[in-house]
């Protein structure tokens, strides 16, 4: 069943929660991951996308004019609260909720794993995230059209190797790595790379 993602994702939210409550207001800050967004930027766009809901985001889409980032900027402006434990405490409130964008149900848990780490990693901070939870993120990047969000191209031009879980997927030379880095180098993140060996690396960096 697809609504089985939502344990998942709601013990992501309650994860990253529990690691945004102490932090100090330079973290608040410092650039994350995700190029133009702080840290807080990016939990304003989380709670942006725990209200989504399928109405919401095509009435959204439309008076951006179908323009993806134009949206998600617009949703970081409405839910940054003035300050940022105004903003965790919108997402607090938010994390229980199961509404979603018209989109697989999967890319909630993309959302969450990946902008986790676009969060973490610039602050140091670590998780140790479900396995299976990391593998169905991937899965649906790979079948997904970079034009939504996803790395279908992408991959029939190099193949990716979860070292640490056994996943494969994917066509040409070969990049390796944990899967949690592969998760982040297949949607662009470049920090990631110097975690990956092999030559499919180098068609890895010339996506990021």
């Amino acid at each position: 069943m697809t609504d089985d993602v939502w344990p998942l994702v709601h013990a992501e939210r309650a994860a990253l929660i529990g690691d945004l409550a102490r932090l100090d207001d330079e973290q608040w800050r410092r650039p994350s991951l995700c190029a133009g967004w702080t840290v807080h930027d990016v939990l304003a766009h989380l709670v942006d996308n725990a209200r989504a809901t399928r109405l919401g985001f095509l009435a959204g889409l439309v008076r951006a004019r179908f323009d993806f980032d134009r949206l998600n900027t617009r949703g970081v402006e409405r839910e940054r609260g003035a300050t940022p434990a105004e903003t965790l405490d919108r997402f607090r409130r938010a994390a229980p909720r199961t509404s979603a964008p018209p989109a697989p149900l999967d890319s909630r848990l993309v959302e969450e794993l990946v902008h986790g780490e676009d969060i973490r990693r610039p602050l140091g901070l670590t998780r140790s995230y479900p396995p299976r939870a990391v593998e169905r993120a991937l899965r649906l990047q790979a079948r997904t059209p970079v034009a939504f969000g996803g790395a279908k191209e992408l991959l029939s031009r190099v193949r990716i190797t979860a070292t640490d879980t056994g996943l494969a997927l994917g066509a040409g030379p070969e990049a390796e790595g944990p899967a949690l880095s592969l998760l982040l180098a297949v949607t662009g993140r470049a920090a990631v790379l110097e975690d990956l060996r092999g030559p499919g690396t180098a068609v890895l960096s010339a996506g990021a």
